[in-house]
């Protein structure tokens, strides 16, 4: 036997969360994130309305739930993190490497936007808000034609009013958010400048606190987001009730949901459904497939992937009203449509939402629990994608694992790794960085990669197979359940793999004829260049590891994927021992029986 080996697996079945209520807040909060209150609603007002919860439901229920429930799944089957997982198919080992450069990309830059959200919140702490009209700093005087009394219908040009002595003057409100993000002083994506010092030591602050609460690994971040999960609701129904009392309000919210049923039959609009649905649940990233290795082994994940995406979808659906309706009370004050206002990504939390804050008496309060809300829906995506990053690793090098001095100095490494790296983004120009990292990190990569998985799982390993390894750990499987696997058995077969390359399709054919833009700016050919380059980085490591599998392993590749399933199977049948004594015993007596083909 292997003592390494016996020390991985017993360390591996000592760390798992403290209760049901732990995984389920965690994978919440990491679904849950900024993309549900700034893109959701965003999409909902450009798609038809009301309309698109009609395409959305229908691939959140035929793509997103299948994939979501397919991944869950693995991790708690194979009690392993994205890469260790696919022992049971080395030639699909390269799905695993792939989800780990996607979150080791998202983690690049999501953490910079709680940077921001730090920046802000900071800044909240005194009246008037830097970003308010009120704020001297944000006032620039230019001259004016001036308007003569004269019966108060004459009027002039400037020099009609130099001549009398009457020049005046008008103030602009210029956008101290976009002072912040650096634009006004940046020229383009060859234009970084130098590093912007307060966004910084913000981002210092962020990657320290996510390192003191990952610390010791689920047992910390698990009890984090009691608090990081539930308080993000607390603001939404704060905030729906505080703009339901504001006028114009209900044009805001008109605007967010008047039906356009002619968007129906525009492509665009099931994509945009599609994608929302595949983001916004952090499918393919390995946040998922990781968080699921540390459940107990009969966990009903068919039920927790009900409550999640269900959680998760309703979140997007009610963010709308809280945005709008303040967004739309904007636009009231203001005297202009509320499509003026309203705005998506960064723009939407930074920019728009801010200012229309900044309107409303008692600003300063709205602002502190705005930005509060961010920082912890931010906080619970980047747990998340950083337990794929550190289980993956962990995994695959066991004594990391089971030394506690080694696993903090790893992860305090990797955190300052990324830190360093992440100065790039809080530079005068870091805001086109960021955005062309957002844009191609989770773009077709990620649609490859989860493609691949869909495609190993039911035709390498064998849906059938898949499906009575999720009864062999429901253990008690209700009725019900056996009958919804039949319906993601279909799923997983024949609409998602479908629907995937719709959106893969869509994706080629819009990277193709669209130039990637921020405001005004038009990326450079090489810029976006760049970009495919990294989302070709990550699926381009299947192919690779898959030859590298066919060239290391020996015989038929049919024996080589029996051999491997059988070691699968093998590890995961040490859930089933609640003794942890009794099972650092028998893990021993079995890592001898590894090579038989069907334990």
């Amino acid at each position: 036997s292997d003592p390494l080996k016996c020390e991985f697996i017993f360390a591996r079945i000592q760390e798992q969360w403290g209760g049901k209520y732990e995984f389920l807040l965690s994978c919440i909060g990491y679904c849950v994130g900024l993309g549900n209150v700034w893109r959701f609603p965003y999409l909902c007002y450009r798609n038809g309305g009301g309309v698109f919860l009609i395409p959305y439901f229908i691939m959140l229920f035929v793509t997103g739930v299948p994939l979501f429930l397919m991944e869950l799944s693995l991790g708690q089957y194979g009690a392993a993190g994205p890469i260790t997982v696919w022992k049971c198919c080395p030639l699909l080992k390269g799905i695993g490497i792939g989800m780990l450069c996607v979150s080791i990309l998202v983690c690049l830059y999501y953490n910079v936007i709680i940077a921001w959200t730090f920046y802000y919140l900071g800044s909240s702490l005194q009246s008037p808000l830097p970003w308010s009209c009120d704020a001297v700093a944000n006032v620039e005087w230019k001259p004016f034609h001036c308007w003569l009394s004269i019966s108060n219908e004459l009027h002039g040009t400037i020099q009609d009013c130099l001549v009398r002595g009457m020049l005046f003057y008008t103030f602009v409100c210029v956008s101290c958010s976009e002072r912040v993000l650096g634009v006004v002083l940046s020229e383009g994506l060859n234009d970084p400048g130098p590093v912007r010092w307060p966004l910084a030591l913000c981002l210092l602050a962020a990657w320290i606190i996510i390192f003191l609460c990952m610390l010791k690994g689920i047992r910390s971040s698990g009890k984090v987001v009691y608090v990081t999960a539930t308080f993000p609701y607390f603001v939404l129904i704060v905030l729906i009730i505080r703009g339901a009392t504001l006028e114009g309000s209900l044009q805001g919210i008109a605007f967010y949901l008047t039906p356009d049923w002619s968007r129906l039959a525009n492509a665009q609009v099931w994509n945009d459904a599609a994608s929302q649905v595949f983001y916004s649940l952090g499918i393919g990233v390995g946040g998922l497939l990781s968080m699921a290795s540390y459940n107990k082994f009969d966990n009903n994940v068919i039920r927790d992937t009900l409550i999640i995406t269900t959680g998760n979808c309703s979140t997007s659906f009610f963010a709308g009203f809280a945005i709008f309706s303040i967004l739309g009370h904007m636009a009231w004050k203001k005297g202009v449509p509320v499509g003026e206002v309203a705005d998506t990504g960064p723009g939407l939390a930074f920019v728009a939402y801010p200012e229309a804050l900044a309107l409303l008496p008692g600003s300063v309060f709205w602002s502190i629990l705005f930005f509060l809300m961010l920082f912890m829906l931010g906080i619970d995506t980047l747990f998340g994608n950083m337990e794929g990053i550190t289980t993956a690793v962990l995994d695959e090098f066991p004594h990391l694992r089971a030394n506690t001095l080694h696993k903090s100095l790893f992860l305090g490494a990797l955190c300052f790794c990324f830190y360093l790296m992440g100065l790039l983004l809080v530079t005068n120009g870091g805001i086109y960085w960021f955005t062309l990292i957002d844009s191609f990190s989770t773009s077709f990569g990620l649609i490859i990669i989860t493609l691949f998985m869909c495609i190993g799982i039911s035709f390498f390993y064998g849906v059938n197979q898949f499906c009575q390894d999720i009864i062999d750990m429901i253990r008690h499987c209700p009725p019900w359940c056996t009958k919804v696997l039949l319906y993601f058995k279909a799923c997983w077969v024949f609409c998602t793999p479908f629907l995937l390359l719709f959106i893969l399709t869509y994706i080629f054919i819009e990277m193709y004829r669209t130039p990637l833009k921020y405001g005004s700016y038009v990326y450079p050919l090489w810029g976006k260049a760049l970009g495919v380059c990294m989302g070709a980085t990550c699926c381009l490591q299947i192919p690779i590891w898959a030859i590298v599998a066919i060239s290391k392993e020996t015989g038929t590749l049919k024996e080589v994927s029996i051999s491997t399933l059988s070691f699968c199977h093998c590890e995961v049948r040490f859930h089933l021992c609640n003794d942890l004594t009794n099972c650092r015993a028998r893990t021993a007596t079995a890592v001898s029986v590894l090579n038989i083909q069907h334990w």
